[in-house]
């Protein structure tokens, strides 16, 4: 579990899944995750590397959006870029776009990096609530939760029913708090299999509960057995 805070600057890009991209997620609901390790002494050239690199994207016409993130907690010394959510196809033509870069980044930012890791996310609908219809990762700071199941079918289809059962509940009382479910896809040895995020405003909106709190809209809904069950 990581907490993870936009970086400002030059890098920084907004991702908005809007209620007309929701509608659409069907076509294009697929976000490629980087991310980046590097050593305290390597950041700034690394920083100074991703920023060239982005320039180039730039003037090349690359459309994908990205976010930059760097996280703090877990190793702090990481940085995670996350896709505008896109069809599969839309990663053929991306990496074309892209190619014209390569040299730049190999020789601008990847002599920096002490390891890198990438993945597929899905954008789940029916196990995410968002009641303003989207969910901002472009401010403050975002919660990234990751649940890893056991191995079966039937784990797999308990866990994803469970959850479609407590987002309905969460959709039908209105609950004001704001979540996104992926599914991670081709995430590599050791990867989670869902990956749930929230945001906050700042640390003290992180730490005050919303009302009313997660559990107890979901008790309301369901009764206290059926919540615990839950």
């Amino acid at each position: 579990m990581k907490f993870i805070k936009i970086w400002l600057g030059s890098l920084l890009a907004l991702m908005c899944i809007t209620g007309v991209q929701a509608a659409d997620m069907a076509k294009a609901n697929v976000m490629r995750v980087y991310t980046d390790t590097v050593t305290p002494a390597e950041q700034a050239a690394y920083e100074a590397g991703v920023k060239s690199y982005n320039q180039c994207l730039s003037q090349h016409g690359f459309k994908v959006r990205w976010i930059a993130l760097n996280h703090e907690t877990g190793n702090t010394y990481s940085y995670s870029y996350v896709s505008d959510p896109i069809t599969w196809a839309g990663f053929d033509d991306m990496r074309a776009t892209g190619k014209a870069c390569d040299a730049i980044w190999q020789s601008a930012a990847g002599p920096h990096l002490q390891s890198e890791t990438s993945t597929f996310l899905t954008f789940m609908p029916e196990m995410s609530h968002m009641s303003k219809g989207s969910v901002d990762l472009g401010t403050g700071l975002i919660h990234v939760s990751y649940t890893t199941l056991k191995n079966g079918h039937d784990t797999y289809m308990a866990y994803v029913n469970a959850v479609k059962k407590i987002t309905a509940a969460a959709d039908k009382s209105n609950w004001p708090g704001d979540y996104m479910m992926s599914e991670v896809d081709s995430g590599g040895e050791g990867a989670p299999d869902f990956i749930l995020t929230y945001t906050a405003k700042n640390w003290a909106d992180y730490g005050t509960d919303i009302n009313p709190p997660f559990w107890t809209m979901v008790e309301k809904a369901y009764g206290k057995k059926e919540a615990v069950a839950l």
